[in-house]
C-alpha cells in the first residue's frame, strides 16, 4: 500500500543537554541550571585524556566528554595551577557538557571554569564502563531513527502485530476485540516506530493519543480506564504487519505460507501477511492464530513445512506403489467417541 511505500524516516539530529536528565544514569547536575540548552549533535562519547595533556588536534568536542578515575587522577597529581590551565584548554571548545563518573569529586575553581563557559558538569555514582554502556543506550534510543504509521498495534500473545489499511477499513474495532479477549493496546490510530540495534522495531504510540481509540459514531474511548490497566502496553517489538484489504477475486493471496512476504521498513524486513476482509470473516480469531504460529515458528516448528514435507511423502509413496495407492483416514477402526 501507498503508506508503506512511503515512508519518510524521522532522524534527529541533536537533542538538548537537558534530556540527559532522562537517562538511567542518575545524573547530578553540579552547577545547576548551566548548560541545559546546549546541543548535543553526536551519540558517542569522549574521554578527554590527550586534551587534558595539552593535545588538541584530534579533540572531538562536539561529544559528550567522560571523566573517568583515569582523567580525575591525572588531574590530581597536578598542582592546583597546573589543574586550572589544563581544564581551560577543553572548556575553550564548544563541548556540550562533561560528566564524571564514580561519584569523583571536582575542585570549586574547575567547576566555575564550565559555569563561565557555559558547560553543564553532571555526576554520576556509576562506574565509567557502567556510564557508559547506559549513557550510549540512551543515546542510541534518542538519535535512532524514527517513522510514523497509520494503523493499530497490538500485543496478541506477547507478539508485536501491527494492522494497516485503508481508513474506515476495521483496524480499530479489530484491536478493540482483541482487547476485549485479555490481549494489550500498544497504540491507535497514529503508532511511532523506532529502529533499535540490530533488526529491532520498537512501536508505540503518541503523548497525545495515548490509549485513547476514535470510533466513528462513538466518538473518543479510553481503553485504559474502561478495560483496566492489563489492557495496556506502551511499548512493543513489531514483529508482523497484517495489511487489511477489501477482498475481490482478482488478488492472488498465499495459500501455503511457505513463501513469507516481507516489507523493508527502516533498513529492517518485517514479515507480512496480506487479509482480505469481507463480511463474516472473524479477523480477530484469524490474529491470534496468526501469532501462535508465529510463536511455533520462533521455536522451530513451521507448519507450512511440515504440512509439505507430507505431501512430497505422498506423492513419492503414490509413484512407488503405483496406481492402487490412495490417502487414508487417520485411524483405520473407530472404536467410540473416547477424545
Amino acid at each position: 500500500m501507498d503508506q508503506l511505500k512511503n515512508l519518510q524516516p524521522l532522524t534527529p539530529n541533536e537533542i538538548k543537554v537537558d534530556t540527559l536528565l532522562g537517562s538511567p544514569c542518575d545524573f547530578v547536575h553540579l552547577n545547576e541550571p548551566v548548560g541545559l540548552d546546549n546541543l548535543i549533535y553526536d551519540k558517542n562519547l569522549y574521554r578527554p585524556q590527550l586534551a587534558l595533556s595539552g593535545y588538541v588536534g584530534l579533540f572531538t568536542y562536539k561529544r559528550i566528554q567522560i571523566f573517568g578515575n583515569t582523567e580525575m587522577y591525572y588531574l590530581e597529581d597536578m598542582t592546583l595551577e597546573e589543574r586550572i590551565k589544563s581544564f581551560n584548554v577543553i572548556c575553550k571548545f564548544p563541548i556540550p557538557c562533561i560528566i564524571i563518573t564514580n561519584n569523583n569529586k571536582i575542585d570549586k575553581e574547575l567547576l566555575d571554569i564550565a559555569t563561565n563557559n557555559n558547560i553543564a558538569v553532571f555526576r554520576t555514582a556509576y562506574d565509567t564502563t557502567k556510564t557508559s554502556y547506559l549513557l550510549s543506550e540512551y543515546l542510541d534510543d534518542q538519535f535512532a531513527l524514527q517513522v510514523v504509521l497509520h494503523g493499530s498495534l497490538v500485543d496478541v500473545y506477547g507478539v508485536g502485530i501491527l494492522f494497516v489499511g485503508r481508513s474506515g477499513i476495521g483496524k480499530s474495532e479489530i484491536a478493540l476485540d482483541l482487547i476485549e479477549r485479555g490481549h494489550r493496546l500498544v497504540a491507535d490510530d497514529i503508532v511511532m516506530l523506532t529502529k533499535k540495534r540490530g533488526s529491532i522495531l520498537m512501536g508505540t504510540g503518541t503523548s497525545l493519543v495515548q490509549h485513547f481509540m476514535e470510533f466513528r459514531g462513538l466518538g473518543m474511548i479510553d481503553i485504559r480506564q474502561i478495560f483496566g490497566i492489563r489492557s495496556i502496553r506502551f511499548q512493543k517489538r513489531l514483529e508482523i504487519l497484517v495489511e487489511l484489504e477489501d477482498y475481490t477475486s482478482a488478488s492472488d493471496y498465499t495459500r501455503t505460507g511457505l513463501e513469507a512476504d516481507s516489507i523493508n521498513i527502516l533498513g529492517i524486513d518485517l514479515e507480512t501477511i496480506k487479509l482480505p476482509i469481507f463480511p463474516g470473516k472473524n479477523i480477530t480469531v484469524i490474529a491470534e492464530v496468526i501469532a501462535l504460529n508465529y510463536l511455533l515458528r520462533t521455536y522451530g516448528y513451521n507448519s507450512a513445512n511440515v504440512f509439505s514435507d507430507r505431501l512430497s511423502e505422498t506423492i513419492r509413496q503414490k509413484s512407488t506403489m503405483g496406481r492402487g495407492f490412495h490417502d487414508q483416514r487417520i485411524i483405520n477402526y473407530f472404536q467410540g467417541d473416547r477424545e
